[in-house]
């Protein structure tokens, strides 16, 4: 009910629905599994949106970033991402409110528009990796300051910061410095360089929706540019997409030998953010992935 939603948030969205013809809010359906912000739909008499709030103080400028990267990835014109209605700050709230996707049931060839989507979002490239804003993943601040490596954007922008933070809250062993130094020093042999991609950065199956059509849509992004394989390595993390999807994807954009082992080693992002976000489940998955690229 719009009970749920504190006053200040509910007087601003009827501002903004209000634009182009006196509008109201009538009810408001909260969405289940969020475990960083409050949000649903919000039901209008101008029609339906889906909101995220929270309190500024404790993530501040998330939902900035996160407008300005779901803009990103429209404007690429590669994938359905939700458009961007309004996002602001009134009293210690911030708020986003986007256009409101009513999913449908997936069409046949869900999965493989998938794939050929992403590989067509991919081709959206910078001469540098990184983005000229930072932004978060999850609740975890991520820095993108640009880079022109891609192994040292990946060490010092993404691996390393995190690392640190886990060992300083006491999350992760001591040892483990040794053990990602090793790593680094591999890193030329590794990871090769490519052009660097517009990638969503925070891909696993809750991040992709099934829109009105029954074709994907992308939402929730952690977006820079970086390694393409660094979303095909986080879409085999929870469990991976259907086959069809990684076929489609190689048919359009074909990935460079060895990427199946690389993705280990980029998954070693993705598992430092839950440990840090969820605690000691992750520590076994991180020791082992390190092991295992270590060994070989």
């Amino acid at each position: 009910m719009e009970h749920l939603i504190p006053i200040e948030i509910s007087e601003a969205i009827t501002t903004i629905v209000s634009r182009a013809a006196p509008g109201a809010i009538t009810s408001f359906t909260a969405a289940h599994g969020g475990c960083i912000n409050h949000g649903g739909t919000i039901h209008t008499t101008n029609g339906d949106f889906f909101l995220k709030w929270n309190e500024a103080s404790r993530l501040n400028g998330m939902f900035e970033s996160e407008a300005r990267g779901l803009q990103l990835l429209r404007a690429t014109r590669a994938i359905h991402v939700p458009e961007v209605v309004s996002t602001g700050h009134t009293g210690k709230y911030q708020y986003l409110l986007l256009e409101n996707i009513a999913a449908e049931s997936q069409r046949g060839d869900y999965w493989e528009t998938l794939g050929r989507q992403l590989a067509k979002l991919h081709r959206s490239q910078h001469s540098h990796y990184g983005l000229d804003h930072n932004n978060y993943i999850g609740s975890i601040p991520q820095s993108n300051e640009p880079l022109s490596s891609w192994r040292e954007f990946f060490q010092n922008r993404r691996l390393k910061p995190l690392l640190d933070l886990a060992i300083r809250k006491g999350l992760a062993p001591s040892r483990w410095n040794e053990r990602f130094e090793l790593l680094f020093k591999r890193f030329d042999g590794l990871l090769p360089e490519e052009p660097a991609s517009l990638v969503h950065g925070d891909l696993w199956q809750g991040n992709v929706i099934v829109n009105t059509l029954g074709a994907p849509c992308l939402i929730d992004p952690a977006v820079y540019y970086g390694h393409r394989e660094v979303d095909l390595a986080m879409t085999k993390l929870f469990g991976d997409f259907d086959r069809s999807f990684y076929a489609a994807y190689n048919e359009e954009y074909p990935l460079l030998p060895g990427s199946a082992e690389r993705f280990e080693i980029y998954n070693l992002y993705p598992l430092l953010v839950h440990l840090l976000l969820f605690g000691a489940t992750y520590v076994a998955p991180i020791q082992s992935t390190l092991e295992v690229v270590l060994s070989r």
